[in-house]
């Protein structure tokens, strides 16, 4: 039972999560941010993971603190729940298309933080998301799940499609890179 639960509450955000690792891919959060709510459907999706609980988020000032919370919300989750499985596949890239658009995702479950992507949106918003918090969502992710995570987009126009395939590309790579292929640690060094 791959699964973990978390509740952080600031002055700013008060978010609870549970996720599953290996559930049907659901996504239950309603952020209050409708594009970004369908980006995580998309990765949930595709990843095949579940994620529930509630979020309640100053979105009055904007959008930020709620994406980036969380961001590490979810992150922590992740890391909590594979913690149980030393041997995982680890490492998985993919490339996904949407019409004109086409992205790429590399990914380790490493145990050691680092993301790359220095995408920036023509647009400023989708919707009501400020596109500038899609980076601060995976920064994140990335720093709490103690993930190294390569996010390339290689070509696209419509801001809409880019977003989506970001989160379509990390659903599938994440999905491959959590499955256990083994019982020893998948690393040369005998710990990740």
């Amino acid at each position: 039972m791959r699964k973990a639960e978390l509740k952080r509450i600031t002055k700013e955000t008060s978010i609870r999560v549970s996720i599953d690792l290996d559930g049907k891919g659901k996504n239950n959060l309603n952020t209050g941010i409708g594009f970004f709510d369908h980006l995580l459907d998309q990765f949930s999706f595709y990843s095949g993971v579940d994620i529930n609980g509630e979020i309640e988020g100053d979105l009055h000032i904007d959008c930020h603190h709620t994406i980036e919370d969380l961001g590490y919300v979810i992150g922590e989750c992740i890391r909590k729940a594979l913690d149980m499985d030393p041997g995982i596949e680890r490492f998985s890239s993919q490339y996904i298309a949407m019409d004109e658009s086409l992205v790429r995702s590399a990914i380790d479950l490493s145990g050691r933080p680092f993301l790359y992507f220095d995408y920036y949106f023509e647009r400023e918003r989708i919707g009501q998301l400020e596109t500038e918090c899609i980076k601060e969502f995976f920064r994140a992710l990335v720093t709490t799940s103690k993930m190294t995570l390569h996010l390339d987009v290689i070509r696209g126009e419509n801001n809409h499609h880019i977003a989506e395939a970001l989160f379509k590309a990390l659903g599938r790579s994440f999905a491959k890179a959590k499955v256990i292929i083994s019982d020893q640690v998948t690393s040369t060094k005998g710990v990740i």
